[in-house]
Parts: C-alpha cells; structure tokens; sequence
C-alpha cells in the first residue's frame, strides 16, 4: 500500500516533531520532509512533491495563507491543512480563499489531524466539528480603516502581501527590499498601492490588518502607536 506523503511547515520546531512522531505511528503515512517559513515549505514541496502539507498559518518572512497560494499555483494537486491556534471565522475564510481544504485547531487531538489527512487525501475537505458547524455564516470580511474585518477583503497581489507581512513584523522600506531581493522603490510602489487597496494608510493599522488576517499573530507587537 502507497503511504500518503506528508509535509510539515511550521516555525516551532517542537510542533514540528510532535507531528513526526504522531504520524511515524501511523502505517498509511509517512512524513518526508519539514520546514520551518513559507519559502522552504515552498521549495521543499516542488522537491518533493508530498501529497499533504500541515501548513501553520503563521509564520515569519512568508505566513501559511500565501506559501498556500503559490504552492497551489506549482503544484495544484497537492492539498494543503492549514493549522492555527485561532479558529475566528476570518482566519478560516482566508484559508479557504486560499486554496487550503481543512483548517484545524493546533489543539486538535492525533485522531482528527490522521483523519484530516486522510479524508483531504481522498479528495474531500475537512474542518473540525465546531468550525463546520459555523461554515454557513461565514461570509466575506473586510477591514474597516483600523484593519478590523468587516465584508469582502480587497484582493492584494502575492508581492503586497509579503510586503505587508514584512510591514507588520516591524521592517523598514530597506529591509524589506533586502529580504525580497528587490528595490526600495519598488517596494514603496507596492506598499502604496496595498494602502490605496484596503484603504488604511498607516503602519499601525496594516498591523492590525496582518493580525485580523491570519497572517501574523497577535503576539507581534505594534511598531508605532
């Protein structure tokens, strides 16, 4: 029998082998690689080629909710869990838009993660009892100008949204152009026009976006107040 290929992406690397060990229990699945931020699950991924990735939904440099969007686009029939200490209703809407097919609580017992594996292998999606049980009023969400959802979020390009990701972890304009390998200028052109976007036009408030999104923790702190 083929085991189902696992790849785990998560920054804590005692998460990361507390999930190895569960799965190396398991006789249908094998776990062949780990990363720690979302370019390496990336990379890792086009190397090679697993049939499920438990994908934290936030991490640094490249959160789980974007690393799930351009994995997609290379490897559209691998399919990707998303796991997250928060179960708010915007946080599993942006997964789904995402292109994630299971969200589960990092609280959630070895049996339903095994069962998630299994289930989203077999084509089907899967979320834990108390967040299907809310998945019919779950409706698109935006932010209001203090980055708190609301409605539908506007739709930022994979470049605005690792900019704002680096933006709300406290990198400056240089920064962030060193780490993407691009120029300031470029940098300052995409980070006008994901403001002009959500219509927030302040440091402080595209934290608290990144925050209600999913896409950093609440444990970051704000830069400017």
């Amino acid at each position: 029998m083929k085991r189902i290929t696992v790849l785990l992406a998560d920054d804590h690397t005692i998460v990361r082998e507390g999930f190895r060990r569960m799965l190396e229990l398991e006789t249908d699945m094998e776990v062949i690689g780990e990363a720690q931020e979302g370019r390496q699950a990336i990379a890792l991924a086009k190397k090679l080629l697993p049939d499920v990735v438990l994908m934290d939904i936030a991490m640094p440099q490249l959160n789980g909710l974007e690393a799930t969007r351009q994995m997609l686009k290379i490897l559209p029939r691998t399919r990707i869990v998303i796991l997250s200490a928060h179960s708010d209703d915007a946080y599993v809407k942006n997964a789904a838009e995402s292109g994630a097919v299971g969200f589960l609580l990092k609280q959630n017992s070895s049996h339903m993660v095994c069962e998630a594996i299994r289930e989203v292998h077999k084509g089907k999606r899967f979320y834990n009892q108390s967040i299907s049980r809310r998945q019919d009023r779950i409706h698109p969400l935006t932010p209001d100008r203090a980055g708190v959802f609301k409605k539908k979020a506007a739709e930022l390009t994979s470049r605005e949204m690792e900019i704002l990701q680096l933006i709300a972890e406290g990198n400056a304009n240089k920064e962030t152009a060193s780490k993407l390998g691009i120029g300031i200028k470029t940098v300052e052109k995409h980070r006008e026009h994901l403001m002009q976007k959500l219509d927030i036009h302040d440091t402080a408030g595209l934290t608290r976006y990144a925050i209600s999104a999913g896409i950093i923790e609440s444990s970051v702190q704000l830069t400017i107040v």
